[in-house]
């Protein structure tokens, strides 16, 4: 099996560690996070790279992707993961327009800017290009407005650029249904007993790399997934 390029942001914590942790034996992957190297290099695989880059910084983070991809030879990507994302848990009409505009920023602006940057990446190899968006974006979600806003506009984005980018670069867009991931925290939401309900990030990022290699697009990732087996019979990245 050919060991592919594969790029995911968002690589440090949650379902996208997870990802870089599965995918880094049978491939190169290349993982972005906003935090220094030295604040999380113990947690990756000792071959991954690393570059920082920080999303809420739309055009920044692109700039400086592009540019250590460069640094390290990497002229050429057969998948890009574009995970990372942020959000705040707050009564809509209690938001703040700085939490607003930040997470439109992580979410959306960007996604957008690195979508554009890494096309020349990804149209050399015939790659891949997949959001991570979230059930969200079609359930909505309490205290998550913006957030859930944010997510319902990568699926459009992932139906724009598949149409322009056909034949080049395949496009989708994945919906992972809630996981137990530190995002709640952050977010300032206390889930309590129903955390139970929620999927560990390893079981998640099993299922989208089976929907990855799949490459169907829009797909959800829910917990009827998971009971039908969907982390147990998938496949992998070939």
């Amino acid at each position: 099996m050919a060991r592919r390029k594969i790029l995911v942001t968002g690589g440090t914590d949650g379902i996208g560690l997870e990802l870089v942790r599965r995918l880094a034996d049978r491939h190169d992957v290349i993982a972005t996070g906003r935090r220094p190297r030295g604040q999380v290099a113990a947690s990756l695989p000792e071959d991954v790279i690393y570059l920082q880059a920080d999303q809420s910084a739309p055009e920044e983070a692109a700039q400086a992707i592009v540019r250590g991809l460069l640094e390290h030879n990497q002229s050429r990507l057969d998948h890009a993961i574009l995970n990372a994302g942020t959000g705040y848990a707050v009564a809509p009409q209690t938001e703040t327009a700085e939490a607003i505009r930040r997470t439109l920023d992580v979410n959306v602006v960007s996604a957008i800017a690195l979508a554009h940057a890494l096309f020349p990446f990804l149209e050399r190899a015939e790659g891949q290009l997949t959001f991570i968006g979230s059930v969200a974006a079609r359930r909505g979600s309490s205290r998550f407005s913006s957030y859930a806003a944010s997510k319902a506009a990568l699926d459009g984005l992932a139906r724009a650029l598949g149409a322009e980018w056909r034949g080049t670069v395949r496009v989708q867009v994945l919906h992972p249904g809630p996981t137990r991931t530190a995002i709640h925290a952050k977010a300032g939401l206390e889930l309590g007993w129903i955390e139970r309900f929620f999927l560990p990030p390893e079981t998640m990022a099993a299922m989208l790399e089976t929907a990855i290699q799949r490459g169907r697009s829009p797909e959800t990732l829910s917990l009827r997934r998971y009971l039908a087996g969907g982390s147990m019979f998938g496949s992998r990245i070939q």
